[in-house]
């Protein structure tokens, strides 16, 4: 029996549990794996997945779904499993990354914005990955704050693509997770906190307004936004608790109550922090929506240290990884507290 849409989004966003973020492209996991001094080759993106969705207590407890990258989706575990076999045994949900990344955007401000691409032959391709397991998938905008940045065509280009997109997943019986990041890393990232907030404020509502346009059951979708904060390189960062007030300010102000959760993005912030920024926004209650996480480097970061491309670490990396998805199930509840992290 097929399961709803709006069971999938629901199952996503179950209490406690959250999103991980696995779909690092060849680049980008090459880039993870030379600073723990491994080759990234098939093989071993392969055995440091399956440590990780075989990690059964993160798994069971804490991960509802994984986002996967398209050579993921395909492979099989070392034993022959197919590894949407190793993440169905262990409830969690299997996704997709189907973007084909961030180009620029035609335009005076082509060294600073991008579109994001992948649109053509979505169709199809969704409907393969529906055969291969997926039930929900990813596309990621990417949103930058820059003297005269963001323009109105880049927020517009990128939410009519999330809603594009959205829509075709959803025809594929697809969630499709949507997620316009207002970035708070890089070359431009001097803004306050303030200037996050009115940036996101604007993305959201013209995403809601395209996905509105394009026919999208807001039941059957993921919000993943970033939180708002202020850049990396601004001279003064907010406090935590007001990164949790703004955040939950914003999301009031233009997520509809429809949607069934929101999974943040870590972006740029510290392991911990992300941690604590999603528990402070649940202990402020009162919310229409349920929000959790759906982290790539905030989740791994710790296991693919202690695991360092070794079989004999694998425990230890597992163990890693547990408590950070612990650690942030526990957030998801609003009931994380520094003190845990010491007693790991």
């Amino acid at each position: 029996m097929t399961q709803s849409l709006e069971a999938i989004a629901q199952a996503m966003v179950a209490p406690g549990k959250g999103i991980l973020a696995a779909d690092e492209s060849s680049g980008t996991i090459k880039k993870r794996f030379d600073s723990i001094k491994v080759e990234s080759t098939a093989d071993s993106r392969r055995d440091y997945r399956e440590m990780l969705f075989r990690s059964t207590e993160a798994m069971k407890n804490h991960v509802s779904g994984v986002i996967l990258y398209d050579e993921t989706i395909r492979q099989k575990a070392k034993d022959g499993t197919p590894l949407v076999d190793v993440m169905n045994a262990a409830g969690s949900i299997p996704g997709i990354k189907v973007d084909t990344g961030a180009k620029p955007l035609v335009g005076a401000t082509s060294k600073i914005e991008t579109v994001t691409e992948g649109l053509d032959g979505l169709r199809e391709r969704l409907a393969e990955y529906h055969k291969l397991g997926a039930r929900f998938a990813k596309w990621r905008a990417v949103i930058t704050i820059a003297d005269g940045c963001p323009t109105h065509n880049c927020i517009h280009a990128n939410a009519h693509a999330l809603a594009r997109y959205a829509a075709l997943c959803q025809e594929a019986q697809i969630v499709p997770i949507v997620e316009p990041e207002v970035v708070m890393d890089g070359t431009h990232s001097t803004h306050d906190i303030d200037t996050c907030y009115n940036v996101t404020e604007w993305i959201l509502n013209e995403t809601f307004r395209e996905l509105y346009f394009a026919g999208v059951k807001l039941e059957g979708m993921v919000l993943k936004p970033n939180m708002v904060i202020a850049g990396q390189k601004c001279a003064k960062q907010a406090s935590a608790a007001e990164v949790a007030e703004k955040t939950v300010k914003v999301l009031k102000a233009c997520v509809p109550s429809a949607v069934p959760g929101i999974a943040f993005l870590s972006g740029g912030q510290s392991d911990q922090a992300a941690t604590e920024h999603l528990s402070l926004m649940n202990a402020i209650g009162n919310l229409p929506w349920k929000l959790t996480f759906s982290y790539g480097r905030a989740l791994q970061a710790a296991a693919l240290k202690a695991w360092g491309g070794k079989t004999e670490n694998v425990a230890a990396a597992q163990k890693a990884f547990a408590h950070r998805a612990r650690m942030n199930g526990l957030a998801a509840l609003g009931k994380w507290e520094a003190k845990l992290e010491k007693a790991a």
